[in-house]
């Protein structure tokens, strides 16, 4: 296991998974936390989010990704997907990068190292209606492929009460464990350039590849609480009927050990991620998944702080 970090207070420490819930996610794909974030750690997020939709950053970045979420005025009330948040704004960055989110990262992956790998702010609008609130069922190391690891995981960061009269964040029990099957180049598109009918199928036909049930876990999430999910556990959201948005983040995590690998794709091409053009280069040549610009640590275990 991952040894407590001398920074975490003692109650902060009691706020760690135990050794039963890092066993429920180890089996189940996903956990539950405990309060991470004060009210007011809450209340500062939201409170950097409204600056950052008015304009505000700190830094942007300096060319954009070919497949860079970035919602904008002009797109209207659709829900909302604005990546590199943790980087462009220093304000959201500050609660991100709370070494008590990383610890429990690192609990759950077995990992000495967690730094952050994407961050996506998202505003699902209360409009029951509208498409872009579904999210289809999906697992994100499908769109990860140019890392090595498969440990990585989320933390599903929201600002209020959450519950799935909001379109919670639903997951499929367990089927982080399932073998895949019917998989193709595809995957590698995100789920907003992807049919729904056919990612629908796909889960239908790995669940029963593997005997598996399909059995969609809504996570009612209490504010300042969060989510976490590994990266091939499948999951989605419905509609938002609440009569206010739905507020989050969603922070994507990679322990120590990921890097940058060579994904070949059926055409030739390789597989890549929007921080290939981004972060610096390692001596080899390759994109640095540990560029602190980009994906700064957000914890590390005692033994190896001074690495």
């Amino acid at each position: 296991m991952t040894t407590i970090d001398p920074g975490l207070t003692a109650k902060e420490e009691a706020l760690l998974p135990s050794d039963d819930d890092v066993r429920h996610y180890a089996e189940h794909g996903w956990y539950l936390s405990k309060k991470l974030l004060t009210d007011d750690e809450v209340d500062d997020l939201v409170a950097a989010t409204d600056r950052y939709y008015a304009g505000e950053r700190d830094r942007r970045l300096p060319v954009r990704p070919p497949k860079l979420a970035y919602w904008e005025p002009s797109r209207g009330d659709v829900q909302r997907h604005n990546d590199y948040v943790h980087h462009e704004h220093d304000g959201i960055a500050r609660i991100l990068r709370k070494p008590l989110i990383g610890a429990v990262a690192a609990r759950l992956a077995r990992a000495t190292e967690i730094r952050i790998f994407q961050s996506t702010l998202i505003w699902k609008p209360p409009i029951a209606g509208e498409p872009s609130n579904i999210v289809p069922w999906h697992f994100d190391k499908h769109y990860w492929a140019s890392s090595s690891s498969e440990h990585m995981l989320t933390a599903f960061i929201p600002f209020h009460d959450c519950g799935e009269e909001m379109g919670t964040i639903t997951m499929v029990d367990g089927s982080h464990r399932w073998r895949e099957i019917g998989a193709d180049d595809t995957v590698v598109r995100h789920f907003a350039d992807r049919d729904r009918d056919q990612l629908e199928a796909m889960l239908a036909e790995n669940a029963a590849h593997n005997g598996a049930e399909i059995r969609k876990i809504p996570m009612v999430i209490p504010k300042g609480h969060m989510s976490f999910h590994h990266c091939r556990t499948y999951h989605g959201s419905g509609a938002n009927v609440s009569g206010r948005p739905r507020r989050a983040i969603s922070l994507h995590l990679q322990d120590g050990d990921n890097a940058w690998r060579e994904y070949p794709l059926s055409d030739g091409t390789l597989a890549a991620y929007n921080h290939d053009v981004l972060v610096r280069r390692t001596h080899e040549g390759r994109p640095d998944y540990a560029d602190p610009d980009y994906c700064p640590v957000i914890w590390r275990d005692r033994a190896q702080q001074g690495g």
